[in-house]
């Protein structure tokens, strides 16, 4: 397990839990809608404030949406708590609407229903792959980003298969595995490119504190339901 990037790794000792791969921030472009538009190509969160993108932009509910958090939390990190919420007001005003899927801004922009969707580099890669006319976008400030992970549950009958699995998932196999859907393994070396990710995403990815996003997590979402809801789709 030392192996591992410490990042994928529980600090406790013991640990309870081990990371197996990463999934990170990403906004995606249509470019024939955004030519269509006469938008320019965003290279930064705050490009996204410029009024050039009202109405423009969809990104995910961070009620509903694990990616949708992600984007709040590292906003807040990045420019402070004041500075992170002012952030928020303005983009608000440029946001078309907040979706209940972490994918679907990206899905919605792929498919030309909205030129720009804050959501993640998978989906982004993954409809890029089918087709989509799309520019996948890792803004200059540093990117939101959470892993998947591997953990036993305390008390199981299984014990010694769930052993068996957690270690397995630790190995260089298992992250080799990972990396063909995944552009950051837990394994250090692993990950070779995967083919429509954007480049430079170990650089872009933020010293996330989730420390500080699972403590303060349910004083941001009833901050962020006050403020913004409104422009949410229905459920």
């Amino acid at each position: 397990m030392n192996k591992l990037d410490s990042k994928f790794r529980d600090s406790a000792n013991p640990p309870s839990w081990t990371g197996m791969d990463a999934w990170i921030a990403a906004v995606c472009v249509n470019t024939v809608e955004a030519g269509r538009n006469n938008l320019p190509t965003p290279t930064s969160w705050m490009d996204l404030t410029d009024p050039v993108y009202k109405g423009h932009l969809v990104m995910p509910n961070p009620n509903s949406s694990g990616t949708g958090f992600l984007d709040v939390s590292s906003w807040l990190q990045i420019y402070g708590e004041r500075g992170g919420w002012q952030y928020m007001d303005n983009l608000h005003e440029n946001i078309a609407w907040y979706t209940h899927s972490g994918s679907k801004p990206c899905k919605q922009a792929a498919r030309g229903e909205t030129p720009i969707g804050i959501s993640f580099a998978f989906r982004g890669a993954k409809s890029k792959a089918a087709g989509a006319p799309l520019d996948i976008i890792l803004p200059k400030e540093g990117v939101g980003w959470d892993m998947e992970a591997t953990a036993i549950v305390k008390g199981t009958k299984k014990l010694s298969a769930a052993q068996t699995l957690v270690d397995w998932s630790i190995t260089k196999k298992a992250n080799k595995l990972y990396n063909q859907g995944y552009a950051v393994v837990a394994y250090p070396g692993i990950a070779k490119p995967v083919k429509h990710f954007p480049e430079g995403i170990l650089d872009a990815m933020i010293d996330n504190d989730f420390q500080f996003a699972a403590v303060n997590r349910k004083k941001i979402l009833a901050e962020w339901q006050k403020r913004y809801d409104a422009k949410s789709e229905a459920k």
